[in-house]
């Protein structure tokens, strides 16, 4: 797997989550701020610390401390005394000059060169180097010095993609586009960082108060904090501040604590949590998320300047386990924990950032150890095994860019019987138990814990929706109806349910547009695209006055193409709406992505000259873009301009050979073009690059079926349904195919598939009853 380092080094605190206990998260934030410290300006950590000297010396040290650092002596852990490092072929070289640390290694031009280390990131278990261009760029170079001690295997460079080679112009290179630090590191590793891009020179002026996570990056600009202290100090009235003259004010307004009621096993808190602000601050950089503001708003919505990621496949395993580097946020929004009140600082110290109490202790502050530090809960003898480890058991271990270890913080009960189902891992046989079947565990769990299995668990129902399972839009819209489910899991739900059309369907994504959580109102707001014009309307509009700033813009994105046909109030609600869609983009213009978006955006309100231009720059930035010379052609074959989309095509594939969906577009373009041969080649190389791709599967047996190619057509269909059992298509194809071929047999067996998951569309239907009168 390609793991991207999206943000190198990041420190090991808990995530919490973006909702004040997935309710009523819009005015959680804004309720602990202070009116008066709303244009307060940035003083520096020296002033801080001349009052707050405890939580000062605590800081000092700390992962937020030597988040980021100029590369002196003191800072730099690497062995930069003429060490080497081969990798594929290219020997890296580490060295000082007149003070200074170089690397000589390939650069954009894959040719060797010496690049002088600007910054440190990072102390622990790794360290990451900076290399700042003329343009303004930093770069983050792969390859990593590990600052483990020796006896852990550490003390020498590596790179961050050990097993593939990485070339000079791939996305992953340490000079490409996913190691760039303006964009993908540099806000969670300094305070009040301002990206400064500008567009028409292509430069970076990027700047920040302070080089290092320090106490404003979380508590916000302290100049009328610092002015209330100093009247406070002098015996002056400061009542009209109303939260001390913070931006944020990060303790909980409802002063709960934690305590066992007589008896009980398990901790209660005094008093419900009433704000979020702490686990929204938190959750700006322990998240897998979009930035779309260019500097923080301290004590507003998390989501008004950042888009978090749901449940992605890809990112997520169905059951909501991490897969990819996704850091904290959407783990810990799973967690009962979460939802029971728990947050951060329950578990780590804010400002050391360690755990209150080693290992296991920490879970002993809320679940007594005599009831599950014992055999009778873990059913493990051995004291000390990982199987009678809470950490261990409830939060498998995954270790990201090949050192630094990262701790599940969804805190699930393992449930070795859901992975039988779906092949989700689990923590019994993941680590502990790898050389033994999934059954075992599974059986072993049902004889412990008899009534585990009867619990629900929506990886099923995610799941289902992935692989386009048989009613699993049921399942899905039971979700989505689930007020005691996770936000974070009934907003990934959702966009599963976008695949299905349905009375049922509708009624749930309406209840979504009104949901308290923005997560899910945003995931609304995308699904309603997919729905006829009407609807759209109807949901998205509402959407578009929402008080959260990604989904008011993600509503306006998409009654883009209906905004002639509104007026009066409407057409100004959802004019302001995508005006803070253009805004966001704005902010990554750096970015192809984010031209991609606006060139979207240009086409949809009919502004097809203006949509080129926005595609030709996502183009210019990042070469390997595939989507912007995929919509680029698409735009010119809405033009009948075919021969200018194939010359787009062709160059896209000179850049990136690779891509499947450029061979399938190239495809599609051959075929207009009457074209067969050419055609069915592309279509083969887009297949071949990517055969877990049912869809392409299905292209590529068309092409072959219409050059008469029947049973390789039937053979690629068939190998298809290997990685989606029930991909529509593919099934109605196969059914038809083989009817025609003369096996009415095999004809009805695709065909019941296809009624099993399509039991009230008449075609299909009408199609098995034929089927089944032939194999009489």
């Amino acid at each position: 797997m390609r793991i991207n380092p999206l943000i190198p080094v990041i420190a090991g605190v808990l995530l919490a989550g973006a909702c004040a206990r997935d309710r009523g998260a819009d005015e959680a934030a804004r309720a602990v701020s202070d009116p008066l410290a709303a244009n307060a300006t940035h003083v520096g950590t020296q002033v801080c610390a001349g009052c707050h000297q405890e939580a000062w010396q605590a800081w000092k040290g700390s992962h937020h401390d030597f988040a980021m650092d100029e590369a002196t002596a003191e800072t730099v852990l690497g062995d930069f005394n003429d060490a080497t490092y081969a990798y594929f072929g290219v020997t890296s070289r580490f060295f000082r000059r007149d003070g200074k640390f170089f690397v000589r290694t390939d650069g954009a031009d894959g040719k060797l060169r010496d690049f002088q280390v600007a910054y440190v990131f990072g102390f622990h278990p790794l360290q990451q180097y900076l290399v700042e261009f003329p343009d303004g760029r930093h770069q983050a170079l792969t390859l990593a010095w590990d600052a483990r001690a020796r006896e852990a295997g550490g003390q020498r460079w590596f790179h961050l993609q050990p097993d593939e080679p990485i070339r000079a112009g791939d996305e992953l290179h340490w000079t490409g586009p996913a190691l760039n630090w303006n964009y993908m590191c540099a806000e969670c590793h300094s305070t009040r960082l301002r990206k400064r891009y500008d567009g028409a020179s292509r430069t970076w002026a990027s700047d920040w108060s302070e080089i290092d996570v320090a106490c404003e990056a979380c508590h916000g600009a302290g100049s009328a904090h610092v002015d209330w202290a100093g009247r406070k100090k002098r015996g002056e009235n400061v009542e009209r501040y109303s939260a001390l003259g913070l931006q944020v004010r990060l303790r909980d307004p409802a002063g709960g604590t934690w305590s066992f009621p007589p008896g009980a096993a398990t901790a209660v808190r005094s008093a419900p949590w009433r704000a979020d602000a702490e686990l929204e601050t938190c959750g700006r950089c322990h998240a897998r998320r979009t930035q779309v503001r260019d500097e923080y708003v301290h004590g507003r919505p998390l989501m008004d300047t950042h888009l978090p990621v749901v449940l992605e496949e890809g990112l997520y395993h169905a059951d909501g386990q991490i897969l990819d580097e996704v850091y904290e946020y959407a783990s810990f929004r799973q967690s009962r924990m979460y939802h029971q009140g728990v947050a951060c600082h329950d578990c780590h110290e804010p400002h050391t950032l360690k755990l209150r109490t080693p290992g296991d202790l920490v879970c002993g502050q809320c679940h007594a150890t005599s009831a599950y530090a014992t055999p009778a809960h873990h059913f493990h003898r051995r004291e000390n095994s990982a199987g009678a480890s809470c950490i261990a058991c409830h939060m498998p271990r995954h270790d990201y860019m090949v050192v630094d270890p990262r701790f599940d913080h969804s805190m699930r009960v393992p449930r070795p019987d859901v992975s039988a189902r779906i092949g989700t891992p689990n923590a019994c046989t993941m680590a502990c138990h790898a050389d033994k079947p999934v059954a075992w565990a599974a059986d072993s769990a049902a004889v412990w814990w008899p009534k585990l299995a009867s619990r629900p668990q929506y990886g099923e129902a995610l799941h289902a929706g992935r692989v386009g399972a048989p009613r699993a839009d049921a399942g899905l819209v039971a979700l989505v109806s689930d007020p005691e489910s996770p936000a974070v899991v009934r907003a990934t739900a959702l966009t599963l349910l976008g695949a299905y059309r349905s009375q049922e369907t509708l009624a749930a994504l309406r209840a979504a547009a009104v949901d308290p959580d923005p997560l899910v109102r945003h995931a609304a707001a995308g699904v309603a695209e997919g729905f006829g014009a009407a609807h759209r309307v109807e949901i998205a509009l509402s959407l578009a006055r929402d008080p959260v700033r990604t989904v008011r813009a993600e509503a306006a994105r998409v009654l883009a193409p209906a905004l002639g046909s509104l007026s009066g109030d409407d057409r100004r609600a959802v004019d302001a709406a995508l005006a803070d869609y253009v805004a966001m983009q704005e902010a990554n213009a750096d970015r192809a992505f984010a031209h991609l978006n606006l060139g979207n955006l240009r086409a949809a309100l009919g502004d097809r000259a203006a949509a080129a231009r926005e595609y030709r720059t996502a183009i210019e930035l990042e070469s390997r873009f595939v989507p912007a010379y995929v919509n680029l052609a698409d735009l010119y074959r809405a033009e009948n301009r075919d021969s200018d989309g194939l010359a787009v095509l062709q160059q896209g594939v000179e850049a990136y050979p690779d891509a499947p969906e450029l061979h399938r577009s190239l495809a599609l373009v051959y075929t207009r073009q009457q074209r067969p041969r050419e055609a069915l080649a592309s279509i083969a190389r887009a297949a071949g690059l990517r055969p877990e791709d049912a869809g392409l599967a299905y292209v590529h047996a068309l092409a072959l079926h219409g050059a008469g190619r029947v049973g390789e057509a039937i053979a690629v269909l068939e190998r298809a349904l290997e990685h989606e059992p029930y991909h529509r298509d593919v099934l109605f194809a196969l059914a038809t195919f083989q009817r025609d071929r003369g096996d009415a047999r095999a004809a009805v067996r695709y065909a019941r598939r296809l009624a099993e998951l399509e039991p009230r569309d008449a075609t299909v239907q009408a199609l098995l009853a034929e089927l089944v009168a032939l194999e009489r």
